[in-house]
């Protein structure tokens, strides 16, 4: 009996459908890292809305467990993928991992799982540290420190994975894995800015720390992942997915009713309070991008000075009248989110957050302290463009 073969498939392609299929298929520990580090960065979001809200009332909040659940599933899956890496008798699996220990893998399943037991192993020391010492308002606690070297190492290290993954895969895979490489990248910026956020709030828009704190790293992620990502608006992209995020989480959270949980109680509060407006980060990445595309093959320092000079720039110009709005009574609605107070903060404070916080003391500070930020924006553009180069020739 003669074959058949599906209508507008000839014999020789419907033989290649398999191949093609494979090559364009994302692994499943891609995914996984996306879930993990989803749930690392949301859950983070709303732990120190929980916070501001409720209190930490338990280590068993919602929050705590989506954070811990990337953790867990993060390690868990890495730590699979270094042992089965490590027994395959499969050469291409085989050279395409690092050794480390004795143990065979690739470099971001080895950065990945040690970021994750490192989260693990934050949480009783974070329980124990609220039970002896009581409740803490910073961000930036002993525990947390722990916690946030851990999440570090999870987020960097699945990035680390999937760029190695996008710059060995061709045609519509590798496309695919740009583009989550980006979201990824996206959720890393999130994460970084979360933990400098003390020093972003509006009343500080007007000082020099609130630009030197934002140069600290930020230009090394904004340029080094979005040169890594291939993508021509790279860097545009990420900032947009952090944009993105931080609003949802302003414009979502305070539709939940919740009350306080632990006193004292200054301010009475009846829904989730959300973090603040995200910083307009968009604007110097659409100038980074730009700027990058016509640099391109130029000396490094200069394309260094170019983009951190043009990203340091372009945020003072955007952001210093938009602290004007932001303190002023337009911007005290849902939409900008300058309405929200955490229960902890006594009433009469409210009117700090309408005020631009003198941070220097003389003009001379002020300007010392703008001149540092340009530095430290040349600095971190310079360390963006090594990492992202050492990203694009990642393989294993």
């Amino acid at each position: 009996m003669a074959q058949t073969v599906p209508f507008g498939i000839s014999a020789p392609s419907a033989e290649q459908a398999r191949p093609i299929a494979r090559a364009s298929a994302i692994p499943w520990f891609v995914w996984s890292g996306m879930i993990a580090v989803s749930s690392i960065s949301f859950g983070l979001y709303w732990d120190i809305s929980w916070h501001m809200t409720i209190g930490r009332d338990t280590f068993w909040t919602p929050a705590h467990l989506l954070i811990q659940f990337g953790g867990i599933l993060a390690a868990i899956t890495c730590c699979y993928l270094i042992f089965s890496t490590t027994f395959s008798r499969d050469p291409g699996v085989q050279s395409a991992s690092v050794r480390v220990w004795g143990f065979r893998g690739p470099l971001g399943a080895f950065l990945t799982a040690w970021g994750g037991v490192t989260m693990v192993t934050s949480a009783p020391f974070d329980n124990w540290w609220h039970n002896s010492f009581g409740l803490d308002v910073e961000i930036l606690s002993p525990p947390h420190v722990v916690l946030g070297l851990g999440i570090l190492g999870v987020g960097i290290g699945y990035l680390v994975l999937i760029v190695a993954e996008k710059n060995r895969a061709t045609g519509a895979a590798r496309k695919k894995l740009s583009w989550l490489f980006l979201y990824l990248a996206g959720l890393g910026l999130l994460l970084h800015l979360i933990l400098i956020s003390e020093f972003s709030d509006p009343s500080m828009m007007h000082s020099a720390i609130f630009y030197r704190v934002v140069m600290y790293g930020t230009p090394a992620l904004i340029v080094g992942y979005g040169l890594a990502s291939e993508h021509r608006w790279g860097a545009t992209i990420i900032t947009a997915v952090y944009s993105a995020v931080m609003l949802a989480g302003l414009w979502i959270l305070p539709l939940f009713a919740a009350q306080p949980k632990l006193g004292p109680v200054y301010t009475n509060v009846t829904h989730m309070v959300p973090m603040g407006f995200p910083l307009l980060l968009v604007f110097p990445a659409i100038v980074i991008d730009t700027i990058r595309s016509r640099l391109a093959g130029r000396n490094k320092w200069l394309i260094a000075f170019a983009l951190g000079g043009a990203l340091f720039a372009t945020l003072v110009a955007v952001q210093w009248p938009f602290g004007n709005f932001m303190i002023s009574p337009l911007a005290r609605n849902w939409f900008f989110g300058m309405i929200y107070f955490p229960y902890q903060e006594p009433i009469s404070m409210h009117q700090l957050a309408y005020r631009f916080e003198a941070y220097e003391p003389t003009r001379l500070a002020f300007w010392r302290g703008l001149g540092l930020g340009w530095v430290a924006a040349v600095i971190s553009s310079r360390i963006g463009i090594a990492f992202g180069g050492w990203l694009l020739r990642i393989r294993r």
